[in-house]
């Protein structure tokens, strides 16, 4: 029963870094481009609910989606004045900039709140459980993270592949050029991608914030598990990013289990195995 239990919240730690990963999984799957900052974006969600929460009193859970639509809109504006100014053939430019943005957000959340680690808090929610049997209790929050990322994941499946948006982001992914011919402008869509991912990482900060301290410096471990879950994953489908996420989550449980020492180690042993046997991916498409 205890390597029941060591795979249950595997599991559960692995909804939390899908949520990680689908953010990350919409610019690359738009853009062909990986966001440097995108560690530091989920760091700055949980800071901004942090902030918010101890300033009004409201529920991280009301705050979540209010931080969300803030971050949506931040993110439409960003790449619209920045990023959209670095596209092009070469990849270098956006990955320059992004990575600016994570050293000025890092050191900017070091001037503001120090380099201590903070929490969100819940109350009782946050130790609160439900029995799955004699030996096996599953905490009621990262039920409620596991059940939002299988939200979103099936939301991001539905917008990439049953509405026009998602055709049409699938279009200038696929042949940019093409694309414009057909009239669809790629800086508005990029823009519209990049709004979805970081409202994505925001409900991600919130929740991360809930379950582990966090501090200024705590963005590049982040955006490394996400790189890992969606190429665990392979790219082309959010649940496939999803399942990345759910392996690396329970490979990461059983190095726990082993050793306390192993946990971390044990997840970047799995990502190593799939690059070297299956470079595209376990779950790979060929198209969103």
């Amino acid at each position: 029963m205890n390597a029941m239990d060591t795979v249950v919240q595997g599991a559960l730690l692995g909804g939390l870094y899908a949520l990680f990963a689908m953010g990350l999984a919409v610019i690359y799957g738009v853009m062909r481009q990986v966001n440097i900052a995108h560690g530091d974006f989920i760091v700055l969600g949980a800071y901004s609910a942090f902030v918010v929460v101890a300033a009004t009193g409201l529920s991280p859970f009301v705050v979540a989606p209010l931080t969300a639509l803030v971050f949506a809109a931040f993110g439409y504006a960003l790449q619209r004045t920045i990023i959209n100014r670095t596209l092009g053939n070469a990849i270098l430019p956006p990955l320059v900039v992004t990575y600016g943005l994570s050293i000025i957000i890092q050191n900017v959340l070091l001037q503001v709140f120090s380099a201590d680690a903070r929490s969100i808090q819940i109350g009782a929610l946050g130790t609160a459980s439900v029995a799955l049997g004699a030996h096996l209790a599953v905490g009621w929050f990262p039920l409620i993270v596991f059940g939002t990322a299988l939200a979103v994941a099936a939301l991001l499946e539905f917008v990439f592949n049953r509405t026009s948006l998602g055709m049409a982001f699938r279009a200038v992914a696929d042949d940019p050029e093409i694309a414009q011919v057909m009239g669809l402008r790629d800086g508005q869509l990029f823009a519209y991608a990049t709004a979805i991912s970081l409202a994505v990482v925001a409900l991600a900060g919130v929740f991360m914030g809930i379950k582990f301290t966090f501090a200024p410096a705590d963005g590049p471990n982040f955006l490394i598990y996400s790189f890992e879950a969606v190429v665990i994953g392979g790219l082309g489908s959010f649940w496939g990013t999803f399942a990345g996420a759910i392996i690396l989550g329970v490979a990461q449980a059983i190095g726990f289990a082993l050793n306390p020492g192993w946990g971390i180690l044990a997840g970047h042993l799995v990502f190593l195995a799939v690059l070297v046997y299956r470079p595209t991916g376990l779950f790979a498409r060929s198209a969103q």
